[in-house]
């Protein structure tokens, strides 16, 4: 009885500083006709407000309560009311929606046989998200008992149950990039359960369904024919109203990745698609450099690789290597690095040299470079390179702990020439913070050793070269 009271006082103070508080019931069972409306605060996430609780208890605060309702009930039309129309449509900002059913949902057909759309959620989260029961109510009557749903959440799941048991998972982290391998057994999986029959359709999501689930979305249509440029244009027209679909460069890099693997052929006669994964590949990376840097001083990075895990399709990141760059002082040389060398890759067991590089002279840019000084760089060189290989992801900060400005991914297998160079436009999640630190000649450049020492790999003294001072 005392809990109450205190209860009762309290609205009462609230009620006397014009600082009611009413929730989802109160609004939609007692809308407010008349007043300024300025007192009113509503809070969407509290079940019961002081108004609805006293008259559920059988007191009277208003000479009208909202009439009593069933849990089910009240759920209902708590959710219809708070999600219909504005904090999904809110969240799912430039992403196309559905309506159907009744439902307001966020899934696209991109093609007639494969569908995009957000996680389909429960409890809170489908307050914003796709809810989970409305998805698999829609897809039931669409594609009943022919829909196989691709789940590429890692922070999130569910029981696949809900759907009969027709999910399968390839989860990796968001704004990232899955490994070539993963995409590779994705784009089969994709292609068989479709073969199977001709209504058959995927449902393919991450957590919002618009960046992962873009990069495995175009990698399908790339493995069906299609190119890149293709794949990335038809995902963008259908997903979203802003012509943006995949729009992380580390993730439209592995769809460019993806269809050189992809040229030549692309499919054998009544065969599956031939897919030709390169080997893992070492490099030693030497150098990270940063050209045209402004307002800060130094910059700290962290490289890592995915780490395959036996039996488990993720793979998360391991850190491999944290340092800093620091401005380079002129003047100072480094007698332990060759500026330039010939890169080339293995010879076969037959002798033949790989299509993959040919032979030809790298041009390292180095400090003794007079050119190098027209501009703030920030430099770290490895005293002893480090062997990265496969998927590898170098992170920047503002600070050793926190302040991310700006990533990149990549696959060793990729680099040519020894030289990785990035512009701005082509580093992800480049923030306020990132591009306040970045000149208008910015220019992230990663600097490898040669793909193999064996037998091509030879220095040069620069004497032979003393004319080559420019960038």
């Amino acid at each position: 009885m005392e809990v109450l009271e205190s209860f009762i006082k309290c609205i009462k103070v609230s009620e006397s500083n014009c600082k009611i508080i009413f929730c989802g019931v109160c609004i939609l069972n007692n809308p407010i006709q008349n007043g300024c409306g300025s007192c009113i605060s509503f809070n969407a996430l509290a079940p019961w407000c002081g108004t609805c609780l006293i008259n559920q208890m059988g007191l009277k605060f208003t000479k009208q309560g909202p009439p009593k309702l069933d849990n089910l009930s009240l759920h209902h039309h708590v959710m219809t009311y708070l999600t219909k129309n504005f904090i999904r449509n809110l969240v799912s900002k430039q992403r196309r929606r559905m309506l159907i059913a009744g439902y307001d949902l966020d899934m696209t057909y991109i093609t007639d046989r494969v569908l995009a759309m957000s996680f389909p959620a429960e409890r809170m989260r489908a307050m914003y998200r796709n809810p989970l029961w409305q998805v698999k109510s829609v897809l039931d009557m669409r594609h009943e008992e022919h829909y196989k749903i691709y789940n590429l959440c890692i922070e999130e799941s569910y029981d696949p149950a809900h759907f009969y048991g027709r999910v399968e998972a390839y989860p990796f982290d968001d704004n990232h990039v899955p490994s070539l391998e993963m995409i590779k057994a994705f784009c089969e999986s994709v292609d068989s359960w479709l073969s199977c029959d001709p209504k058959n359709i995927a449902v393919i999501h991450c957590m919002a369904g618009k960046g992962r689930t873009g990069l495995m979305v175009c990698a399908y249509l790339i493995y069906c024919g299609m190119s890149a440029d293709e794949a990335l244009q038809l995902y963008a027209d259908r997903r979203t109203t802003n012509n943006e679909g995949v729009s992380i460069p580390s993730q439209r890099r592995y769809v460019a990745y993806w269809e050189s693997l992809l040229a030549i052929p692309r499919r054998t006669e009544n065969g599956p698609v031939i897919v030709n994964l390169p080997q893992p590949c070492s490099r030693e990376l030497r150098r990270i450099r940063l050209y045209d840097t402004i307002n800060i001083d130094p910059i700290f990075f962290v490289v890592s690789e995915l780490h395959e895990i036996p039996n488990q399709v993720y793979r998360p990141t391991v850190e491999a290597y944290r340092s800093c760059c620091r401005p380079i002082k002129k003047g100072y040389q480094r007698s332990t690095s060759p500026r330039y060398y010939i890169s080339v890759i293995e010879d076969d067991t037959d002798g033949k040299q790989s299509e993959i590089e040919e032979p030809r002279l790298v041009v390292q840019m180095d400090t003794e470079s007079p050119a190098i000084y027209q501009k703030s760089c920030l430099d770290h060189y490895f005293d002893k390179p480090i062997q990265v290989t496969g998927d590898v992801r170098v992170i920047f900060y503002e600070k050793m702990i926190g302040g991310r400005l700006f990533y990149c991914c990549f696959n060793t297998s990729f680099i040519r020439n020894s030289l990785l160079q990035l512009t701005i436009q082509e580093l992800d999640k480049v923030g306020k913070k990132g591009r306040s630190v970045c000149g208008p000649a910015f220019c992230l450049e990663l600097l490898f050793g040669p793909a193999n020492t064996g037998g091509y790999s030879s220095s040069i003294s620069n004497d032979d070269h003393s004319s080559d001072d420019s960038l």
